[in-house]
């Protein structure tokens, strides 16, 4: 969380180009409507072997479907569509891949089918045609054609992907569904859906006279913007450093640019200023939607700028001096071709033998296709994992797509305990082929002497979650450790929530209770884990704290939703969630850390900590020394707290429901305070 991010237009965390019509750039080609004929073709596969539309006059149902070598929604694909071919072979189905792209190269397709192991047909669609014949749009659509061929359904094959995220399976496998019913003589019941994916590259007209070409503003845009990530060996998918590539994505860059699904920048503008807020000004936006508009001409390749130079593997200023290979077993860790796989936590011993104060962390995916995100988590010998709580402390580093490592400012630095184990949370994203994961962490260290300050990610965070199904709109709230230190600075946040979450907003709250808002992020998206660096660092004096508020959408018009119908409570995987508000904060190496205090009691306390709290709460109102808290026994001025206690509301509160209300019910801490 502690280094700046820097992200492009287009970057993607392999869904996040995905795209669907209800708010998405229209192609300029119009789908043919059911029914319509279609005539003769003749397309050549990667090795220059021709097939015929009428190669397949026996085949009962020819299915055309368009992918893409780049395209993250067309790859993941790949598995279903085979399947599909092998279920169906002998039933007289034709299933053709088609590469209607201009930018994906006879190679690229020959590199493709290798990895995915392609046994369809695997076809060019020289300068479109039979896109255009059919009216294709993007990667993946599939085209069923029946045995007179003529059209039968169109649109997607089934609803597994979204707009950035991946059911657990599909609702209704459209494709499969329509082959039967073809099959069967049946007329298809759902005849058109739209498709989810990446616009074709089509050929385009350009008109070389406008003001806007690639050569002269677009790609001096894109390498202010995007060739850091979108070049060979970064996390995006495709490269955008020559003209080639990138007019082929052009209409797929004005979507993600119109859409402001890209970049990816969440924090309302209204609140703070971000030394690596990423939003494009108003008028880069005109200018990438005018040059598209304009058929995205190249221009005069005179005018194009000198190439930017980039260090090659850490972006660390320095490569680490330390370098440690995420694993437990010395192998890499495989990741299958399709499925939900779930968190892994491993855990690797640094060998440190004292303290060691860290000027720089850089986490490295060895397989930048597959790897969504990694956190590390630096945990001090002898802490009880149940302070861990899945990631809510002892944060040291984090990657995220797009994220570019930087050292800690100067003289600030974060200390990892002697004997500590690291611990490293791995997201891995299935991409519809077999792969193998081995990520690193690097390290660059400082003397302990030449640290002013220390570095410390803390959180406001609520354990205790209860989301009911079907809310739209869960509020749930939290405060960090109060500051214990008038030298105190807040350096930036990372909020933190998993599927459901739908907004996050930190308060600032001074010793008198006077609040501000620091950030408020309106559109929550867990596809990025944005870190948000204050451009000056903030003072946070003494007794102040952060007070966090989270909305979570459990309903079904969250598309994201795993299970609408179920009650959510904290939990490390995804379909569970958890709210987290991280912040760093930096503190004289000399004064006084963070303490959690009452203030977060489930952060730092242990269940035997919560458990000796809890006998003292019920201790002091406990009159008849029965252990449990009853109405009659407590004064008028500590009603309110009774009442947040009891929760069943029977007028009697046990010493279990003191330690369940401890474990990070802030009203309930708030309540606490004022008592003292």
């Amino acid at each position: 969380m502690n280094h700046p991010i820097r992200c492009c237009i287009a970057t993607i965390c392999l869904l996040g180009f995905f795209t669907v019509s209800s708010f998405a750039r229209e192609s300029k080609i119009e789908p043919q409507p059911i029914g319509k004929q279609i005539d003769q073709f003749e397309l050549k596969d990667f090795r220059g072997k021709a097939y015929k539309l009428s190669d397949f006059a026996e085949s009962k149902v020819v299915v055309l479907a368009f992918i893409g070598c780049e395209c993250p929604v067309a790859k993941r694909y790949t598995v279903t569509l085979q399947k599909l071919a092998q279920e169906f072979k002998s039933d007289g189905v034709t299933i053709l891949a088609i590469d209607a792209n201009q930018h994906d190269s006879i190679t690229e397709m020959a590199a493709f089918a290798k990895i995915h192991a392609l046994e369809i047909p695997f076809l060019k669609d020289l300068a479109n045609r039979l896109a255009d014949q059919v009216g294709a749009r993007r990667t993946p659509e599939v085209i069923l054609l029946d045995q007179a061929r003529k059209i039968q359904y169109r649109g997607r094959i089934d609803d597994h992907f979204l707009v950035g995220n991946v059911r657990d399976g599909s609702t209704r496998d459209d494709l499969k569904i329509a082959i039967q019913e073809v099959l069967a003589g049946k007329q298809v019941t759902v005849q058109e859906t739209d498709p989810v994916g990446c616009h074709i590259g089509r050929i385009l007209e350009a008109d070389e006279s406008a003001g806007v070409t690639y050569s002269n503003q677009i790609a001096r845009i894109l390498q202010n913007r995007c060739v850091e990530c979108h070049r060979e060996g970064e996390i995006a998918p495709f490269a955008l450093t020559d003209y080639d590539e990138v007019v082929g994505w052009s209409e797929m860059i004005a979507e993600v640019v119109e859409d402001q699904r890209m970049p990816p920048w969440h924090a309302d503008p209204k609140y703070g200023h971000f030394s690596n807020d990423r939003s494009l000004s108003e008028k880069e936006k005109e200018t990438i939607l005018d040059w598209v508009e304009a058929g995205a001409p190249e221009g005069d390749p005179k005018q194009l700028p000198e190439p930017k130079t980039f260090v090659k593997g850490w972006s660390l200023p320095q490569k680490p001096e330390m370098i440690l290979d995420i694993t437990e077993t010395g192998k890499a860790e495989p990741v299958p071709a399709e499925g939900e796989v779930e968190y892994k936590y491993i855990r690797v011993d640094p060998g440190f033998t004292k303290d060691m104060w860290i000027k720089g962390a850089e986490l490295r995916p060895g397989n930048l296709q597959v790897v969504h995100h990694i956190l590390c988590f630096a945990i001090p010998p002898g802490t009880n994992m149940e302070q861990f709580q899945g990631g809510a402390r002892s944060f040291l580093v984090g990657y995220v797509p797009g994220k570019i490592a930087e050292n800690f400012p100067e003289g600030m630095a974060k200390r990892i305990p002697a004997g500590s184990t690291l611990v490293f949370q791995m997201h891995y994203t299935p991409i519809g082929s077999p792969q193998e994961d081995l990520s690193q962490l690097g390290l660059s260290f400082i003397e302990e002497a030449d640290v002013k300050h220390e570095i410390h990610t803390t959180s406001a965070l609520q354990r205790r979650l209860n989301i009911p199904p079907g809310d739209a709109n869960h509020k749930v709230e939290a405060d960090s450790p109060r500051s214990q230190d008038d030298e105190t600075v807040l350096l930036g946040f990372m909020p933190h929530m998993h599927l459901r979450g739908k907004a996050f907003r930190y308060v600032s709250v001074s010793a008198d209770g006077t609040e501000e808002t620091l950030i408020d992020i309106p559109q929550y998206d867990f596809n990025w884990q944005t870190a948000y660096m204050l451009a000056e660092p903030r003072k946070m004096p003494k007794g102040s704290y952060i007070h966090a508020v989270a909305h979570f959408n459990n309903s079904k018009e969250n598309l994201f939703n795993p299970d609408p119908t179920r009650t959510v409570r904290w939990g490390d995987q995804t379909s569970d969630e958890m709210m987290i508000g991280y912040f760093d904060i930096a503190v004289p190496k000399e004064g006084n850390a963070p303490d959690p205090g009452i203030g977060l009691l489930v952060l730092g306390a242990s269940q035997k900590d919560l458990a000796d709290r809890a006998q003292k709460i019920v201790q002091r109102f406990d009159k008849n020394g029965d252990n449990v808290v009853q109405q009659s026994e407590v004064a008028i001025i500590g009603l309110g707290l009774f009442n947040k206690f009891d929760q069943d509301g029977n007028r009697e509160v046990t010493l279990e429901e003191v330690h369940d209300g401890l474990e990070g019910n802030v009203e309930i801490l708030k309540a606490l305070r004022n008592l003292r």
